[in-house]
């Protein structure tokens, strides 16, 4: 499982969100997306903990916490959804929405 972490300050490092994390177990894992453009964090990351417990501990206590400026938004993470398979879908159903129309 992997925790999502929101509204992180783009001056933030994995060693950063390594040691937050740290209080609540041992971490195995921290990914900070960078822009493709400008370079620069997004602003979000995902965290991974040894244990289920370490990562409900960590989200109970760190989701709405104030940290480097901001207010945390910490919870379980989401599986990633496949981009090509939105976008065709939006517009298949679009198509078939417009074509089923009487005018």
């Amino acid at each position: 499982m992997s925790i999502y972490v929101g509204n992180l300050s783009y001056d933030v490092t994995q060693e950063d969100l390594t040691k937050v994390f740290a209080d609540y177990g041992t971490v195995t894992r921290v990914q900070l997306p960078i822009d493709r453009e400008s370079g620069r964090p997004r602003g979000f990351g995902f965290v991974e903990m040894e244990t289920e417990d370490a990562e409900e501990a960590a989200i109970s206590e760190l989701d709405g916490a104030r940290w480097m400026g901001r207010v945390l938004k910490v919870n379980k993470a989401k599986p990633r959804e496949e981009g090509g398979s939105r976008t065709s879908n939006s517009r298949g159903s679009y198509n078939r929405r417009e074509s089923s129309r009487s005018y």
